[in-house]
């Protein structure tokens, strides 16, 4: 009777001793849930990107230590190839994830990935690379874009330029001459930053001369030098702004000004997109004019916000914003906590066209 009685006695010993092991790991209460989170980013090897995808994580942890919930995070690497991507995604599904954040290496293909989800009772959270307003229109409540406005951040840039002693007018002609590094030119972001730095630089009330259409460096350091080395060669000193649509082409750019014997900020002006480790680094030793800070702080905190939401249930808005910044020096970039502003479709779509209508 004595042995039936410690036996016992070590059994619940045991089950107690496992019982605090569960409720350790689960960082809260015990009575936590776990969430399986996928997230397709399109490319790892984007130092943008990179900066994101490593807070999101960081961020979930800290959510999940904060509410005891668990959330497994799957990131995978689109390669900046759709087809590989949807399959990423396709898998995602099939392996009933309870909610994907999708940032496209197409944003065309929203709509597909949208109704392949919905099918499924998956919501999605796009991220960076914004889908056209009607694809948010299919699920509404539970599919949501969470990022910036492009056209901010390129009036920023042709502010920053405006904003400079002689306004990128550096030989006293009268006008700006310039060229643009483009990233992808079929995505939005790309697009708007390309045109509305120049709309920044002309409401200042300067006339511009595009030395050539838009150079396609693909968000890519390695090109971004390669076509300003051939652009000086071809302009010379005609050459007086590069606008970058991101600060990974300008850091190239920089690169090939500097193997021309070219001066930064005296006879050339160089600005970016990101505020990025290593551009800040330029700025810092005037060798970068200025950039224009995405958020990817606030941007990934407030993805994960309503990953969370849409876990528990709610619904949410169609559109959550975060503002760029302009940095013209270091400190221009620190990052502080800020809300996001949201909007809905029908909001958008009105906004959107009246800023086409100008």
């Amino acid at each position: 009777m004595k042995r039936m009685s410690k036996l016992i006695l070590v059994s619940l010993l045991a089950l107690s001793l496992v019982a605090c092991s569960n409720k350790s790991e689960g960082g809260g209460s015990g009575d936590g849930k776990t969430y399986n989170v996928g997230v397709a980013i399109y490319k790892f090897d984007d130092n943008f990107m990179t900066l994101y995808r490593q807070e999101l994580e960081s961020y979930f942890g800290e959510l999940g230590k904060a509410d005891g919930n668990t959330y497994k995070i799957d990131i995978q690497d689109g390669k900046q190839d759709q087809a590989n991507q949807t399959e990423q995604i396709n898998n995602f599904i099939a392996q009933g994830k309870d909610i994907i954040i999708a940032n496209l290496v197409d944003p065309t293909a929203a709509g597909a990935v949208i109704n392949a989800t919905k099918a499924k009772e998956i919501p999605v959270v796009f991220i960076n690379r914004e889908p056209e307003p009607s694809e948010l229109e299919i699920w509404p409540g539970k599919t949501t874009y969470v990022g910036a406005d492009a056209t901010q951040s390129g009036t920023l840039q042709g502010t920053i330029i405006s904003e400079l002693a002689n306004k990128g007018d550096i030989n006293g002609d009268g006008q700006v001459s310039y060229i643009t590094l483009m990233g992808d030119p079929a995505n939005v972001d790309a697009q708007q930053r390309t045109e509305f730095s120049i709309k920044g630089l002309e409401a200042a009330g300067m006339k511009t001369n595009p030395l050539s259409s838009p150079y396609q460096a693909n968000w890519e350091a390695s090109k971004g030098q390669e076509f300003t080395a051939n652009a000086l060669e071809q302009f010379g000193d005609k050459l007086e702004v590069i606008f970058s649509n991101n600060d990974g082409m300008a850091t190239g750019a920089v690169t090939a000004i500097k193997a021309a014997g070219r001066k930064i900020n005296e006879d050339i002006f160089v600005v970016g997109v990101d505020a990025i480790p290593d551009a800040i680094e330029l700025l810092k030793n005037g060798e970068l004019t200025g950039t224009v800070l995405n958020d990817h702080f606030n941007q990934s905190h407030t993805a994960v916000d309503v990953a969370v939401k849409l876990l528990n249930g709610e619904d949410v808005a169609s559109y959550y914003w975060h503002d760029y910044v302009a940095v013209r020096k270091p400190e221009d970039a620190e990052l502080k906590k800020a809300d996001a502003r949201t909007e809905t479709v029908e909001e958008i779509v009105k906004r959107y066209a009246e800023r086409a209508a100008q």
